[in-house]
């Protein structure tokens, strides 16, 4: 479960980026949800993995039409992981929200589109115990479908790598760790649905 001030922060990050957009005469809104599947966890002593479930995803975007066939996009998604601990043999939660400023390449065939996203922003982790901001990268492959001129529905497959601290305590407390970062880049696909609605 997502935790309510990581929505908080969600919400809050959305509306300063929906004022902004508002300063550009042709904007889209996008709305989206899907399956993101991560990198693993190892225990504290880096021996074993600790498998990390695939989460669901919501995701909010705005765009704006840079050129004939670009935009740039300011992107936010949200995904709750979940993965045992063989410390206490309980379930441990793992939120992230990612956030990134993208460039998108339209590849145009009447009502159909092929999409490339290429991204930078950071990437906000929050365990049970503790929180941090990563630097994050993210590459998309998309598809849109223009049922009219405001409204499309939208696929994505998406990459995200964020530059994490593997001697990081993210999951400990009172000196004991859950779990620790495999390697320093934390990787994660997405795979996800939507629609779009210009306005």
């Amino acid at each position: 479960m997502i935790y309510p001030q990581l929505l908080k922060k969600m919400f809050i990050l959305f509306v300063a980026i929906f004022s902004f957009s508002t300063l550009a005469s042709d904007y889209e809104l996008s709305a989206y949800f899907g399956q993101m599947y991560s990198s693993d966890l190892s225990d504290e002593a880096g021996d074993a993995a600790l498998s990390v479930d695939a989460g669901g995803n919501f995701g909010l975007a705005v765009a704006w039409q840079d050129s004939p066939n670009g935009q740039g996009q300011i992107m936010i998604n949200v995904v709750s992981h979940d993965f045992s601990s063989e410390v206490d043999n309980q379930e441990h939660s793992l939120d992230i929200m990612y956030a990134h400023f993208n460039g998108i390449a339209q590849f145009r065939q009447q009502n159909y589109v092929t999409t490339v996203s290429l991204g930078l922003g950071g990437a906000y982790f929050d365990s049970d115990v503790s929180e941090e901001l990563y630097p994050s990268a993210t590459l998309a492959f998309g598809t849109r479908y223009e049922f009219s001129d405001s409204v499309s529905f939208i696929t994505e497959l998406r990459g995200y790598a964020s530059l994490v601290d593997d001697n990081d305590d993210m999951f400990c407390e009172n000196e004991i760790c859950h779990a620790q970062f495999e390697d320093t880049l934390w990787i994660e696909s997405n795979i996800s649905i939507g629609i779009a609605i210009k306005f």
